[in-house]
This record gives structure tokens, sequence and C-alpha cells, in this order.
């Protein structure tokens, strides 16, 4: 049985704690729909392109940062929407201003002053505002959300305000027109995106507007209320700003140059991906946290809207770019990226003529379900089935659905194999590449690592295998330097 793809992909971030990825795409996570925008909602713009540019915490830290930014968006007159993250780190022992505004609502939660606290945001913004030599009073804005602070507003209201005041910086120094994301993105009574409406006052408010910031990460709900999307939500903001207006491309400015093969914490310096589809973005999402925001791709890619990811601090770099399935493949007979994750356990089951006994697979499933516990992947043969779990997902519950299993399954034997890794091997080439397998195993059995499982995802265009965790590492190089070195 073909299993589901594993993956992910990587960029460093070289000032910040841990490094970040792209994770999986939960279209669902936020009520996305087919729509797309109609011919009548589309901006009606000058004849120059589009583009719509989200730039993030770190490419705002400070003044010099923006001073960058706005380099970047003078030198492209395409550049007619700015999408801005709340400052991030300037250093590793720096706070990001969103984390500040969240401990200023916990400790009004707690009936103890933060006043200490938004002592540091308002320091941190005044001096932005007088190292980029600006004008702009952001006093009565910041009296304003202390006080609805302390009364005791929302926490999604609270963390939203770091990209509403970086916003109306930003607009100010470009001299663009600001927008709040409040009164273009919506979410529905249950809190998720209203993209209709949101499409709807996209287009509406932009079309009139040749140039506008519009902070990032939030939007609102039906009485009013500010509503945020997960966090790092500002790639999403940018993604329906970009389909919105039409965009020819969706820029997203971070401080890596684009997405990389491998993890560079595992494989020293990789290579940077030029292209990649966003099928295979799909498939190499699946274990990261973000680049690019896990729910981002969803609404370019509806409007079939290549999205550019570039670095701010060197925006010369290429980048990598994620264009439409039917763009031509660049790179036939070799691989796109190489993605991995550790921590699952395996229950494999054997039973004789388990092909001929109807519901044989519900019933396992079903023991998973009602234990809460979902599943990764599912290989088969005749006789055998196994599930293979993510050790979070047990927690303390093994013992009870082995026991379950036994009574609902009645398996001639059951074994639990645990300390497993899942990598997979990501291209779009690779269905119509012969050898491309014979290279995977191969480097494997070069580097004397034990395949424990082998699986393809329906879509051909990656290969899955397991190995021991403590493998782990040895086989994500040695698949690299067999496909990349």
């Amino acid at each position: 049985m073909k299993m589901a793809p594993i993956p992910d992909i990587y960029g460093l971030q070289p000032n910040s704690v841990g490094i970040p990825y792209l994770s999986g795409l939960l279209r669902a996570a936020l009520g996305f729909t087919s729509e797309t925008p109609t011919a009548g909602q589309v901006k009606e713009h000058s004849q120059i392109s589009i583009k719509a540019c989200k730039f993030g915490g770190t490419s705002l830290a400070d003044a010099a940062q923006i001073r960058k930014v706005q380099a970047i968006v003078e030198a492209d007159p395409e550049r007619c929407y700015v999408v801005p993250s709340a400052p991030g780190k300037r250093h590793d022992d720096d706070r990001k201003v969103t984390d500040l505004f969240y401990l200023c609502h916990n400790a009004a939660e707690q009936k103890v002053s933060f006043d200490e606290v938004f002592a540091l945001i308002t320091d941190r913004f005044s001096q932005i505002v007088a190292d980029l030599g600006l004008s702009i009073d952001l006093g009565p804005h910041l009296t304003k959300i202390q006080s609805q602070i302390a009364a005791g507003t929302s926490p999604d209201y609270a963390a939203s305000r770091g990209e509403y005041l970086n916003g109306l910086i930003i607009a100010e120094l470009l001299e663009f027109k600001f927008v709040d994301a409040a009164e273009i993105i919506f979410f529905d009574p249950r809190g998720r995106l209203a993209e209709t409406k949101t499409q709807e006052a996209i287009c509406q408010r932009l079309r009139s507007l040749e140039h506008a910031v519009v902070p990032g990460f939030y939007g609102s709900m039906p009485d009013g209320q500010i509503k945020t999307f997960s966090r790092g939500g500002s790639d999403i903001s940018g993604a329906l700003v970009a389909r919105g207006v039409n965009a020819v491309v969706y820029e997203n400015w971070t401080d890596v140059s684009g997405l990389l093969i491998a993890d560079p914490r595992i494989v020293d310096d990789p290579n940077s991906i030029d292209v990649i589809s966003y099928r295979e973005l799909r498939e190499l999402a699946y274990m990261g946290a973000s680049v690019l925001h896990e729910e981002a791709v969803f609404p370019v890619r509806q409007a079939d809207i290549p999205v550019r990811i570039l670095n701010t601090n060197r925006p010369g770099d290429p980048g990598t770019q994620i264009v439409p399935e039917a763009a031509p493949i660049a790179h036939t007979g070799s691989i796109t990226g190489i993605a991995g994750r550790k921590d699952f356990t395996v229950l494999a089951l054997e039973k004789a003529l388990m092909n001929t006994q109807v519901g044989f697979g519900r019933r396992l499933l079903s023991v998973l379900e009602s234990n809460q516990v979902s599943f990764e992947h599912m290989p088969s043969g005749i006789d055998t089935m196994s599930v293979v779990i993510a050790d979070v997902q047990l927690d303390n519950k093994l013992d009870r659905i082995l026991a379950q299993i036994r009574s609902e399954c009645e398996p001639d034997a059951l074994e639990v194999y645990p300390r497993m890794a899942l990598i997979a091997t990501v291209g779009r080439g690779m269905p119509r590449t012969p050898g491309i397998a014979a290279r995977l195993f191969g480097a494997l059995a070069d580097a004397k690592i034990n395949i424990r499982m082998i699986d393809q995802g329906s879509s051909e265009i990656n290969i899955i295998v397991g190995v021991e965790t403590s493998d782990f590492e040895r086989a994500m190089r040695a698949i690299y330097q067999a496909f990349v070195t």
C-alpha cells in the first residue's frame, strides 16, 4: 500500500533560537474553500504588474533593517503592497515585540502591573521612529493599547498590536496608504477565515489604492473583535493580499535565501532549491515549522500565483520560487529535497488470511480513534498491517491500545517497534528517472544503515524509508551525498 508523503524542507535562520521550517499545509484548519476571485473582483490597477511583499519580523527588527526594506520596495515600482510583521529579535538575547505584548496581557489577567514591560514596547517603537527620522506620533495609539490591555481585552488584540504599530511606521516611511487588516480580513463566528468576504473586501478596498501597507497576522470577528491567525500568520495575510490584488508574484521576505534541500543542522551547508512546485512543497512541508507559514500557500495556489522566498539582508540572491504544478520540471533526474522526523512507533499486526476478513482495518483504526490517536502511515501486506504513530500521540496510551487491538482484532502476532525515524526523498522528476531508488538504497547500504520500512507516496514523487532513530542523521547525510554532492 502506498502511504501519504512525509517530509519537510529547511531554511537556516541565523539570528534566532532554533531553525524555522515549513510545516504541514492544513487547509481545513482555516476553512479555505475552492473559490477564487472573479474577474470583476480583481483589482483594477495601472499597466504595471503588481507584486505583494510580506516582510518578516527579523526583516523589521530595527530601523536599520527597515531601511533595507525601504530600499527593496523602492527599487521595484511593481512592489505596490506591503504586509509587515511585528519587530522581531535584534539579537539572540532580545525579545520579539509580540512576546512582550503577550507578557503584558498575561500580567493584566493576573491583575499585576505590566507598566515596566509596556515601557519596553514604547521605547522600542519610539527608537525606531526616531532612528528613521519620522514625525509620526505613536503616543495616542500606545496609550489606547495600554488601556485596552489593562481593561481586559483579548490576547489576540494584544498580540496583534505589534503588526498594527509597525504597519503605521512602514506606511509613513514609504508614503503608502495604511489599511487596517481588521477592515479587510474577516473570520466567521467559529474563528475560521471567511474567505469570500475577505476576498471581496480586499478587492474593493485596495482597488483604488496604487500602494498600501496592510499589517499581517490578524483580522476581525463578526462582532469587531480582533482575531489572529496562528503564530507566523503574517504569511497568510500576505498571500490573501496577493490573491486579492491579482499579483504576478507573492514575495515573502525573510532572513534566509530560499529553501534548503536538507536540514542544515544535519547536513553541512546544504544547497538551496531554485524552483519547487506547490505539490513538492506540500510533500516536503509535512514535518517542519516555518519559513513560510503552513496555510499561506493556499490562497495564492488557488490563483496560480507563484511565491518567491527572498532574503532581506541579501536581496540579490535568487531565493526559491514556488510555482504551479503545470510549470516545466527543472530538475528531472535529481531530487528536490530530503526531509525527516524522529520519534515514531510502529505497531505491526500479522493474521493469517487477513485479506479475507471484512472490516479488519476498520476494527484496528477504531481502536486508535477511541483513544483519540491519529496515525501517520499504514503500510500493509496480504497478511500484515502496520500503523505508524508519532510518539507524542501515544502519551501513556500504548498498553491500553495494545490490549484493545488484541481484543478487537485477535491478531496472530502483534509487535511494537519504538524509536523509529522516517525520511522522505522528494522530487517531481523522480517518477521519470530510472535508478533513483537504487541510488537511495545503495547509499544507505554503503553507510551500513538498516532500512526497516520502505514505502512510496501515491503521487510517486517521494520515497519514504524507516530507519532506527539512532541512524537518522547518518541516513540523511548519506542520501544527500548520493544525490547532491
